[in-house]
Order: structure tokens, then C-alpha cells, then sequence
């Protein structure tokens, strides 16, 4: 409305200046004027009828809908009607003119009138906004200019703005040149700095020319811009912290705080990690925003125990400042001692002295302080020992004689700790292998052998085997075997006797004449294969074959022999049990499981061989047991007066058993009846004559007591007495176990009477040949034979041609066997046969006592 208004008085002014020269009057009334003012008499001045002016309906006409005079009908004059506000429709500094017409009709009349409105101060002077924000940089130079728009006052004239006025301050000036119509500058007269003073207030007053003046004020807001001219301080240039080295990943380290005195972007401050290694930015990370340093990976104080890291903090302008954190890690007791091997002697000789080097080790334990003090040890029950050198250097070193043969390999644990809480330790195992040197000579299994050979025997059958043990190794343990040159009836040894050199078995070489020689001694030599060898001797005594006569009519459950085997251990590693491990038939005869003794399992019958051969077993009970094995022949006869050659005997018969009685029953019946009443009447003769014999000296001392084995045999047997055997131990006695017999046959006498009764048929002298032998020598008034006592040996007594001496008396023949344990005879056996073979009289020893100055021979006959 005020706008088409405006337009109006425009067009008002626009007429008023096109038409000044035609108006036909012009009046002059102030703005603000009251209403009713009397402008001026229209009648008058136009000298018009006021009686006329009603009926010719006189009329003020404004072209616009403001009616701001109108005429007064009654006395002609001009007034006022409405306010009158110059500023409303004259903006300009000129006169203002309002032009409207006059019109009167009947006739037709009209007179241009123009009304001047005078300005009177009724307008302040007024600035376009209540408040200016002026933003200054602070690097901004003295006598920089900022515009502000000046203030309007509507008011024309002397009654529009005359001057301006700034408030007092220290860094601002007013320049209000007349020059500039639309602004005003304020010109920076100091430099300013927004980080002591970032806002300044100003007053800008602009005063009008009236009477009185009015004025008009505008607030200035100096905002000091910040020109980033200020680098990110940090509180304290150093920073230290410690962590410990098992600190969880997110566990804050240390906070560094920075500030920047400028303002937004520039103020706005990041921090970063700066020239440090992608192993610390592995470790630490930086919060740009809060500068939070924190831990993202594993600390570990063996690796680094301090990290020294260059924090930069930039503001939004780029300027930056830096620091320093400096992180300690705290050593935590988590690594356990390393032990290294510097040198190592892997393969040990076994004869190396005590004392030797055989590794050096180093042992480092990557903590510190007390964590890293480190403590070593090996198992005592080792032939090592740990010994502690420089630092951290430690030597093993051998502490006793080392025994290859004993053990091969040791495993030599080390142990060590360190000297946290709790402690951590770690241990490594050193093997050290021993090697064998050749301190062992080879070790025959027996200290002589003795092998029975019958005569006519094949050559190149097996006459017995000798074994040695060497428990070095490989080519050190390597035995062979070989026969110590020496002459047989003056004939070379080999002639007669040769040896495989690797299973020690030694074979005939020729055929050997029982007629012409008896026995024969040969030595047989075990070498080792080492450097330089090593070697032992055993002699091997050959002898003819006997063997055990069984009568044929023996039944089922008959003692038809013994064997007795002694064990020098005690206790329970005595206890002896036999069994019978192979035999020509395997029903027909057994072995008492303690006893020894041999029995018939059943009747023997026709079709049973007449040669049985048994392999007898001997164990103890040791934790380990051990045993040995003998060999037993048996003939089975119904005549025991024949004694047929044996030749070769094996464990394979190889004929059948209805061939081999065939042969028997030719042989047996052509002499059976002629040898049947001399070997009766011999039988006979040797059951009246039964000395006993008996030696002075003998002491009895009861040991442990053991239940009597009875063993009865009722003539079917060989033997022909009832034997008791007890156990006693004699004084000076190295061995338990002795065997006294006693027979209980009625025309036995006790044992003194016996003595009395053999010493008439028996003359028996002691002599001592030297310390390592005692030698007996035995006559009976019908025979007499000799044989020596070892305390390591026994050996029957020999012609000087080597052969064994034959007793004899008369046509009659008789052998003395034995058996050996442990340098004591046992289980001597008698035979004694006519000059055709039959034998007469059997007799068992047995045991021969050995004590330190005299021989028992305990006897029956």
C-alpha cells in the first residue's frame, strides 16, 4: 500500500515539476501540520464566491487515494484533513510539491493548486542495521579500512546527518569523508592480537542538523580473526612413563596435552607419532584427537627396554609443535633360561680318564636383575658332572671311569633355573653314545670242556662246540676261533682235530682208535677282532663215550639214573629245577622236577629203541635265571652184561624201531646166554662187598634243614641201595650245598664202623703238591686208581704218553668219570667191567669236599 502510495506522490512531484509554470496557485504548510490547519483561502485567492461553492459542488481532487487537504465549503479556505509525513512521499533533499486540482462545476472549473511540504526534524538518523559484525584479521596492517554503511536520516536538509561519532577506543579512527555518501570507514590505527584481545565493541553516533539534533547509533562487534600465527604448545616437553612388559593390549601409557591460543581451525590441535619405526608403531598408538598413547601390541623388555617416541601436534593452519615420551618396559620374570650347546663330544671313548670335557655349554636367561640369574644342575646317579666356568659358560665333565660294556648311552639331562618368583626353568638332554674300545678279551662260557667221542667215529662229525663271549662291539666283540698248535702222539693237533673259526664247533678230522689213544687235551684260542686283539685259552679234554645201562625189564615209575647239578649261589638263586628239553622218546622217561633223579614214565617194551638219549635242562631261581644243559645216553638192554660199542649216538634215529631191535635181537641172542650167569655171579659178588669209604676230618655242621628225598629202588635199577640224601655244611665250606650219603641197606654198617670196616681193603694218602692244587691218592686191594683235586680244576690222571691210565686188577677194568662245578668234584661214577665187557660193579661218589688242607671222599660202593 505504502509503495503505490509512494508511486502516487511521484507522479504527484513529476506533475508538480512538469506543471510548476501552470499551477494557478501554490500554498506552503509544514509536514506534521494539524488537522483543520488553515493552509490558505482558496476563495479568496481565486477569488471565488464562497455562497457559490456548495452548489457548484466545489472539490479538492488528489490524483491517489490520499485526501490530505480538502476545501472548506463555508468559508472557502484549504485545510488540513490528514496527517502530512514528508518523508512519505518526498525522499529527495528538494521541495516537495503535492499538485491536486480544484474543481468547480456548473460551469465547469478547474485551478491547478500546488502545496509545498516544508521538512521539519521529526526523523532520527538511522543506520541500516542495530548491530555491525566486523571481523578484523589480527595480522591485519594499521590503516586498513572497513566500510560501514552510514545512517539515513529522512529528514532534508539541515535536518539530515551532519556528522559521526565512534566511541573511544585504543585501535579504531572514524574517517566520514563527505566524499563517500553511502559509507563510512573505520580505519585500524594499532595492531591487534586476537590472543590478548579477540572482540572489541564499538559505538558509530550519527547526529542531524536540527534543533534540536537527533541522532542514530549502531553497535560495531570487532571480531579479531585469528591469522594462525600460533604453534601447539605442549604442557611439558618431556614425558616419561613404565610398563610393564605383559601390559594388555589397550592399556593407556601416558596422555600428552597440548593448547593453541588460536582460534577454531587453527586452534583445533591433532597430535601424531612422529619419525619413529613401524616396529614402535607396531607396539603404540596416539589418539589425534585427546593424545592418549596406548599399547596395541606385545611389549617385551628382552627386545627393547626403553622406546623414546617424537609426538607432533599440528593445528588446522599447519603449525606444529612437538615433545618427547619416553616409555621404560619393566622386566617381568616370563622368559626361561635358553641353553645353548657350544661344543659337544657326542661319541665318547669309554676308556677316556675321569675328568675329561665332553661339552661345553652356555646358559642365558633373556630377563634382568634377579630374573636373569640362572642355576644348573645334572641327575648325581650319572657318571657327569656339571661344573660352572665363565659367566654364563658351563662344562660337563665325566666323573668316573666309563664302561661301555656296562652301559652304552647316557642321557644327561641339564636343568636350569632362574632366579624369579616364581621361578622359570628349562632343561636339555645331551646324548652321549659310548664307544667301545677293546678292553675286554673274548670269555669262554666254561673253564675247560670235556667231550666224549666213541671210536671209529666219522670224520668230520662234531665232537663238541666251544663258545666265548667279548662284549665289546661290533669288530671288537667279533670272536674267533682257532686251535693252539700242539702235538698229539707226536702228530700235530690239527691232524687230528680242526675248529670252525666263527661258531667255535670243533670237528674229527679223522677217525679215532680207542686202542690206540684214550683222550686228548687240546687248547683252543678265542680271539677278538680288535686293534690290537685280545685272546683267551680253554682246554678241551676228549674222552670215549659211556653210557647208562637200563634193563629192559625196568617198569613204570624205576629209578634208572641221577644227575645232580650245583649251584654256588644261595638263597633262593639256588633253588634248582630240572626238565627233561629233548629225548629220543619223549614218554618214556622223566626227570624229577627238583631231584634230578631219572625215571621210567612206563613199562619198557619191545618196540621202544635200544638207544635213548636225553638233553636234561638245569635253571635256578634267580631274578635272571640261568641254566645249563647235559646230555644223558641210556641203552636199554636185557642183559646187562653186554656192553655194546656205541658209535655215533644221535638225537635222529634214523633207522626204525622195528630195524633197530631187529639188529639188537641178532646181537643179544648169540651172547646174551653165556654173559647171563658171569654177570649174575658179578652182581652177586659186588652186592656182598659194599665198602664204604669214608676220610677223617670230616665235621658236620647242620645248616638249613632240607626234607630228605627218598628214592627206592627195587632191584629194577641200576643201582641197588636206598640212598637218603641230606644237606650239612663243613667247616671252611665256600659252597651250601654237599651231598652225604647213607645207604640203608641192613649190611650197611653206621658210618664209624664202615671206616673201620674199609680201612682193611682201603689205603688212602693226602698229599699237598702246591696251594692251587691238592692231589688224593686212592688203593683198594683189589684195584687202584688216581685222580687229582683242583681248587679251579680236576683232571684224571694220565699215562705220560698222554693217555688215560686204565685201572685194572686182574681181567678186571674199571673208569672213573666226574663231573666239575666250580673247582669241586661232584656225582664221580665208578664203572667197573671184566676184560669181555660185562660190567661187575657200579658205584656213585657222591661229592668230592674240598677244604684247605686235606680232600673228602665220600663213597659208596
Amino acid at each position: 500500500m505504502s509503495k503505490h502510495i509512494h508511486k502516487i506522490f511521484e507522479n504527484i512531484v513529476l506533475r508538480t515539476f512538469a506543471d510548476m509554470s501552470s499551477a494557478d496557485i501554490r500554498y506552503t504548510v509544514v509536514e506534521e501540520a494539524r488537522v483543520k490547519h488553515v493552509i490558505g483561502s482558496l476563495s479568496k485567492d481565486l477569488s471565488l464566491d464562497v455562497l457559490r461553492l456548495k452548489p457548484r459542488g466545489a472539490r479538492v481532487d488528489f490524483h491517489g487515494e490520499r485526501r490530505y487537504c480538502a476545501i472548506d465549503l463555508d468559508s472557502g479556505e484549504l485545510v488540513v484533513t490528514e496527517r502530512i509525513d514528508r518523508e512519505s512521499f518526498c525522499s529527495s533533499s528538494g521541495p516537495c510539491l503535492l499538485h491536486f486540482e480544484l474543481v468547480l462545476e456548473n460551469p465547469l472549473e478547474l485551478h491547478n493548486i500546488a502545496l509545498e511540504v516544508q521538512d521539519i526534524n521529526d526523523n532520527a538518523p538511522a543506520f541500516p542495521k542495530d548491530s555491525i559484525r566486523l571481523e578484523v584479521s589480527e595480522i591485519a596492517p594499521t590503516g586498513s579500512r572497513f566500510q560501514i554503511a552510514r545512517a539515513r536520516d529522512l529528514d532534508v536538509g539541515a535536518n539530515s546527518v551532519q556528522k559521526y561519532v565512534l566511541g573511544q577506543n585504543d585501535y579504531f579512527v572514524l574517517d566520514s569523508r563527505r566524499d563517500k555518501e553511502r559509507y563510512v570507514d573505520i580505519v585500524l590505527k594499532s595492531n591487534l592480537d586476537r590472543e590478548t584481545e579477540g572482540e572489541y565493541s564499538l559505538v558509530l553516533t550519527a547526529v542531524d542538523g536540527g534543533n534540536p539534533s537527533m541522532s542514530g547509533t549502531v553497535a560495531i562487534h570487532v571480531l579479531v580473526i585469528d591469522a594462525n600465527d600460533n604453534s601447539p604448545t605442549f604442557s611439558q616437553p618431556l614425558y616419561r612413563a613404565v610398563m610393564s612388559e605383559n601390559s594388555a593390549a589397550g592399556t593407556a601409557v601416558v596422555q600428552v596435552t597440548a593448547t593453541d591460543v588460536d582460534e577454531g581451525p587453527n586452534g583445533l590441535v591433532s597430535f601424531f607419532m612422529n619419525h619413529v619405526s613401524e616396529e614402535t608403531r607396531g607396539l603404540f598408538k596416539i589418539d589425534q584427537n585427546t593424545g592418549l598413547i596406548s599399547v596395541i601390541g606385545e611389549l617385551d623388555h628382552e627386545k627393547a627396554s626403553s622406546y623414546e617416541i617424537e609426538i607432533q601436534a599440528e593445528d588446522g593452519g599447519g603449525q606444529a609443535g612437538h615433545c618427547k615420551v619416553i616409555i621404560d618396559v619393566s622386566d617381568m620374570n616370563d622368559n626361561a633360561p635358553v641353553i645353548t650347546i657350544k661344543s659337544i663330544m657326542t661319541i665318547i671313548p669309554e676308556n677316556v680318564p675321569s675328568g675329561t670335557e665332553v661339552a661345553v655349554i652356555n646358559v642365558k636367561d633373556q630377563d634382568a636383575g634377579e630374573n636373569s640369574r640362572v642355576m644348573c644342575s645334572i641327575p648325581d646317579n650319572i657318571p657327569f658332572k656339571l661344573q660352572a666356568s665363565i659367566k654364563n659358560y658351563f662344562t660337563i665333565t665325566t666323573s668316573a671311569l666309563l664302561d661301555r660294556e656296562q652301559k652304552t648311552e647316557y642321557n644327561v639331562t641339564v636343568t636350569a633355573s632362574d632366579g624369579g618368583l616364581p621361578s622359570l626353568f628349562s632343561t636339555s638332554v645331551f646324548t652321549f653314545q659310548i664307544s667301545d674300545v677293546n678292553d675286554n678279551p673274548p670269555v669262554f662260557e666254561e673253564q675247560s670242556y670235556s667231550a666224549y667221542v666213541s671210536e671209529n667215529n666219522k670224520p668230520g662229525s662234531s665232537v663238541c662246540s666251544v663258545t666265548a663271549r667279548d662284549p665289546d662291539w661290533r669288530q671288537n666283540g667279533t670272536v674267533f676261533y682257532s686251535l693252539l698248535p700242539s702235538e698229539v702222539s707226536g702228530a700235530p693237533v690239527s691232524s687230528f682235530l680242526s675248529i670252525n673259526g666263527d661258531t667255535g664247533v670243533i670237528h674229527a678230522v679223522r677217525s679215532f682208535d680207542y686202542e690206540k689213544f684214550r683222550s686228548l687235551n687240546v687248547q683252543v684260542v678265542a680271539r677278538d677282532n680288535g686293534s690290537p686283539p685280545l685272546s683267551s685259552n680253554v682246554t678241551v679234554t676228549g674222552n670215549t663215550f659211556m653210557t647208562e645201562m637200563v634193563p629192559k625189564a625196568a617198569l613204570s615209575g624205576s629209578l634208572v639214573s641221577k644227575v645232580i647239578a650245583v649251584d654256588a649261589d644261595s638263597g633262593q638263586n639256588a633253588w634248582l629245577s630240572y626238565q627233561i628239553i629233548k629225548s629220543t622218546d619223549p614218554g618214556l622217561f622223566t626227570v624229577g622236577l627238583h631231584s634230578g633223579e631219572i625215571r621210567a614214565l612206563r613199562d619198557i617194551s619191545e618196540s621202544d629203541s635200544m638207544k635213548q638219549n636225553l638233553v636234561i635242562s638245569v635253571k635256578d631261581n634267580g631274578q635272571t635265571p640261568l641254566s645249563a644243559t647235559c646230555t644223558v645216553s641210556l641203552l636199554i638192554s636185557d642183559n646187562l652184561a653186554e656192553v655194546p660199542d656205541l658209535k655215533d649216538v644221535s638225537y635222529e634215529e634214523n633207522n626204525s624201531k622195528l630195524t633197530s631191535y631187529l639188529i639188537i635181537a641178532l646181537v643179544s641172542v648169540s651172547t646174551f646166554f653165556l654173559t647171563f650167569l658171569i654177570l649174575v655171579l658179578a652182581v652177586r659178588f659186588c652186592r656182598r662187598r659194599k665198602p664204604r669209604l669214608l676220610f677223617d676230618g670230616a665235621v658236620a655242621i647242620p645248616s638249613a634243614y632240607f626234607p630228605p628225598n627218598y628214592a627206592e629202588v627195587e632191584g629194577a635199577g641200576t643201582l641197588r641201595s636206598s640212598y637218603n640224601y641230606d644237606t650239612y655244611l663243613t667247616t671252611g665250606s665256600r659252597t651250601s650245598d654237599f651231598k652225604f650219603v647213607t645207604s640203608y641197606n641192613d649190611n650197611t654198617l653206621p658210618a664209624d664202623e664202615t671206616l673201620k670196616k674199609s680201612m682193611e681193603h682201603l689205603d688212602g694218602s693226602v698229599l699237598t703238591l702246591n696251594d692251587s692244587s691238592l692231589a688224593i691218592e686212592v688203593r683198594h686191594k683189589y684195584y687202584e686208581y688216581y685222580f687229582y683235586v683242583y681248587k679251579n680244576d680236576v683232571k684224571e690222571y694220565y699215562h705220560e704218553d698222554g693217555t688215560p691210565k686204565i685201572l685194572t686188577l686182574g681181567n678186571i677194568k674199571y673208569l672213573l668219570r666226574y663231573a666239575l662245578c666250580n673247582g669241586a668234584v661232584y656225582c664221580l661214577l665208578i664203572r667197573v667191567f671184566s676184560s669181555v665187557g660185562v660190567m661187575i660193579r657200579s658205584c656213585r661218589v657222591s661229592c668230592v669236599i674240598m677244604f684247605p688242607n686235606c680232600v673228602h671222599l665220600c663213597m659208596t660202593v
